[in-house]
C-alpha cells in the first residue's frame, strides 16, 4: 500500500512540474518574441509586419492581422511581407480588397522576399509602395485550372463510377470522363474571366493602361530588377528597405520599429496535432472529391 501511495505522489509530482514547466516556456517564449517585435527600443517609430507566405488558401489570418494594425493608433505604416507563389483566386482578391482599405487608413507598402507571383503578385498591388529584391521572381499573371483524367486507368482496373446530375455542367472538370467541348467552352471562359479581373487589378494598382499590362500577363514570370522596369514594381530593396519606406509615406521621421502580430500561446505540440489532423482530413475530401479550382499560380506552384 506504501508502495502505491509513493508511485502516485510522484505521477502527481511529475504531472505538475510539466505543467510548471510549460508555463514557465510559454512566458520565456512570449518575453523572446516580444523582444523580436522591437520592444524596448526608445525612439523608433512603430510599423506593423502582416506576413503572407506560402500556398494563399484562406485569407483569414492575414485579414485578423490588417485589421489589427490598421486600428492601432501607434501603428504609423505597415508593411505586408510576402513570400507566396500564389493560390486560390477569391482569398487572393479578399486580401488584395482588404489591403485597399487599409492604404485608405494608412500607408500600405509591401516588400516581396524570394516569391511573390501571380496571386500574390495580385494583392500586392493595391499597396501603395511595392519594393522586391532584383532576383525576387514575380509577376505570372494569369489563371490556371489542372484537371487530370483518370477514367481510363478506371476502366483498366474495371472500376465504374455513376453520376447522377441535375445538368450537362454540374460535373465539369470531373476526373471520371474525357472532357467535351462543351465543357472546355464553358471553363475557357470561366478563365477568362477572372483573368480580365487580374489585368483589371494590376492595371489599377499599378497606374497603367489595360493594354500596357496585356502584353506582360502571359503567364510569365519576371524578375524584381524586370518588373520595376516595367512598372510593377516601384523600388529594389528589402524588409528594412520597405519600413523606411511606409514611414516616409506617413511623414513620419525617423527609423522603423517592426511589430509582428504576437504568436498564439498554445502549445506547440498541440498546435501540430491539430493542423495535422486538419491537413490530413482535408487531404482526403479533397482526393475524394477533386475541386474545380481556379488558380493564380506560378507554373511550377501549380504542381501540387
Amino acid at each position: 500500500m506504501e508502495r502505491r501511495t509513493l508511485i502516485i505522489v510522484v505521477a502527481i509530482a511529475s504531472a505538475a512540474f510539466v505543467l510548471f514547466a510549460a508555463a514557465a516556456l510559454t512566458v520565456i517564449v512570449t518575453a523572446l518574441r516580444s523582444s523580436e517585435e522591437g520592444f524596448g527600443l526608445p525612439g523608433r517609430i512603430p510599423v506593423g509586419v502582416v506576413q503572407v507566405e506560402g500556398m494563399i488558401r484562406s485569407p483569414d489570418e492575414v485579414l485578423k492581422q490588417l485589421r489589427r494594425f490598421r486600428d492601432r493608433e501607434d501603428i504609423r505604416a505597415i508593411v505586408v511581407r510576402v513570400d507566396s507563389p500564389g493560390g486560390a483566386v477569391a482569398p487572393s482578391q479578399e486580401i488584395h480588397d482588404a489591403i485597399a482599405r487599409t492604404a485608405k487608413v494608412k500607408p500600405v507598402v509591401v516588400s516581396m522576399g524570394n516569391e511573390a507571383a501571380s496571386g500574390a503578385f495580385y494583392l500586392a498591388v493595391a499597396a501603395r509602395r511595392i519594393y522586391a529584391e532584383p532576383g525576387t521572381l514575380t509577376g505570372s499573371i494569369g489563371v490556371i485550372a489542372d484537371l487530370p483524367e483518370v477514367d481510363q486507368l478506371l476502366g483498366w482496373a474495371r472500376v465504374g463510377v455513376n453520376v447522377i446530375k441535375s445538368g450537362k455542367l454540374k460535373d465539369v472538370g470531373s476526373p471520371f470522363r474525357p472532357m467535351t467541348d462543351d465543357d472546355r467552352k464553358f471553363l475557357q471562359g470561366l478563365i477568362d474571366d477572372v483573368y480580365e479581373q487580374f489585368l483589371g487589378a494590376v492595371a489599377q494598382g499599378r497606374k497603367l493602361s489595360v493594354d500596357k499590362v496585356r502584353p506582360l500577363a502571359d503567364g510569365r514570370v519576371l524578375s524584381g530588377e524586370q518588373a520595376q522596369k516595367v512598372g510593377f514594381v516601384d523600388r529594389l530593396g528589402g524588409l528594412e528597405e520597405a519600413a523606411e519606406g511606409a514611414l516616409e509615406l506617413a511623414g513620419a521621421k525617423g527609423r522603423p520599429r517592426l511589430v509582428y502580430p504576437p504568436e498564439e500561446t498554445e502549445l506547440k505540440l498541440s498546435k501540430f496535432i491539430r493542423e495535422t489532423s486538419e491537413s490530413a482530413a482535408l487531404g482526403l475530401r479533397e482526393a475524394a472529391t477533386p475541386p474545380l479550382g481556379l488558380l493564380f499560380l506560378t507554373p511550377s506552384g501549380a504542381v501540387q
